[in-house]
């Protein structure tokens, strides 16, 4: 199945035949349950409805909603079913896994209907795929993924960290998010008056949002450094800023030399920089015309949150460790497995095409981008 990654929610949902109600269109046939539904006494239900009167009866069924900051959404029921498991030490496990059975889907953007079966929740709340793994003792608290533009992988528990060059950051224990603190921005080397912005990571994000005032600094200074040397072009109301050149772009590297680098230095720890490339923030359209993937956050209500999207990750091993409450990142070649430093052993990866979910609808992992919620 083709599933987007969203390490901004925690609750994994497929599209359902239970019957469906509203389905988008996917790749493959809904996933039809088959007599195990969770009920509203068992602790997932119960961690994700903060009103303990959402159930009538602790013997009812466990509802959910979920909705994302594009204002889409999955209405459906919690079940439970087996996820065979290849582990990199050789040995094999069908754990019982929680996930949401979605019979009635809300896409706004009609335009541009997600070819998808669902989403995989990566966030660290309870009803996380990685939470349920770690309470049944299968992997340790840490995921990790490394994005490409022809795919790329995913990876549970320690075995796939690079042997060196990971930059560290505590993560804050105060959010549901991976929330990295407060950070300024650069443009070219040179500081901005864009500074203190609350970051947070999240591959569930196709763009990369600022809050207003940072994004539009980051507009101004774009444009002025271009000085006329591409001129403006109207794309779809999505990628409101974009610029065509003499002749199409036929990729984003044909088109970066015309940019300078952002970079985000942290609060915390000065010497912690994510760098942001023109790769890392710009977008060539199927007009061959270039754009910024950077959006104002205000427009879809993330107010003074700065959200690092998939474009911003992509070409880069970012690791979410839940145990030491941090997350790192370096730069990596994503379209081929790390050389690692070992690990535990009892990790697992999923890569970008096929993948060791095959058996389960038979589940085929891939790399589609959604919003989050928030």
């Amino acid at each position: 199945m083709f599933i987007p990654k969203d390490t901004g929610s925690d609750l994994t949902w497929l599209q359902c035949d239970a019957p469906c109600t509203k389905c988008t269109p996917a790749p493959h046939s809904l996933y039809k349950p088959n007599r195990n539904l969770i009920m509203c006494q068992d602790p997932i239900c119960t961690s994700l409805h903060a009103d303990s009167q959402h159930c009538q009866s602790p013997n009812d069924q466990c509802d959910y909603e979920v909705g994302y900051a594009d204002s889409g959404s999955s209405l459906g029921v919690l079940v439970k079913d087996s996820f065979p498991l290849k582990f990199t030490n050789g040995s094999n496990a069908a754990p019982q896994l929680a996930f949401g059975c979605g019979y009635n889907q809300e896409v706004v953007d009609s335009a541009h209907l997600p070819y998808t079966d669902g989403v995989l929740g990566l966030g660290n709340g309870k009803s996380s795929i990685l939470s349920q793994l770690r309470s049944l003792g299968l992997t340790r608290n840490v995921i990790g993924h490394c994005l490409s533009g022809q795919g790329g992988f995913l990876f549970f528990g320690d075995d796939f960290l690079p042997k060196s060059g990971i930059v560290w950051l505590p993560v804050s224990t105060q959010s549901k998010y991976y929330t990295l603190g407060t950070a300024d921005l650069q443009f070219g080397g040179q500081t901005t008056n864009a500074k203190g912005l609350s970051i947070i990571f999240d591959s569930g994000s196709t763009y990369t949002y600022f809050s207003s005032q940072a994004y539009k600094t980051v507009v101004s200074l774009v444009k002025g450094n271009l000085n006329n040397q591409l001129k403006d072009a109207a794309e779809d109301k999505s990628l409101p800023v974009c610029w065509k050149g003499a002749k199409p772009f036929k990729s984003v590297q044909d088109a970066a030399k015309y940019f300078k680098p952002l970079a985000l230095t942290f609060t915390k720890a000065k010497t912690a920089q994510f760098p942001l490339r023109p790769e890392s923030y710009l977008i060539v359209t199927e007009h061959g015309n270039v754009c910024l993937g950077i959006l104002n956050g205000d427009e879809v209500g993330l107010g003074n949150m700065n959200v690092i999207g998939d474009i911003s990750l992509l070409d880069k091993v970012v690791i979410y460790d839940n145990e030491r409450q941090q997350i790192g990142w370096a730069a990596a070649n994503c379209n081929r497995l790390l050389n690692t430093d070992g690990g535990s052993g009892n990790g697992y990866f999923l890569p970008g095409v096929g993948g060791v979910f095959d058996q389960l609808c038979p589940a085929k992992f891939d790399f589609w981008r959604t919003q989050s919620n928030y």
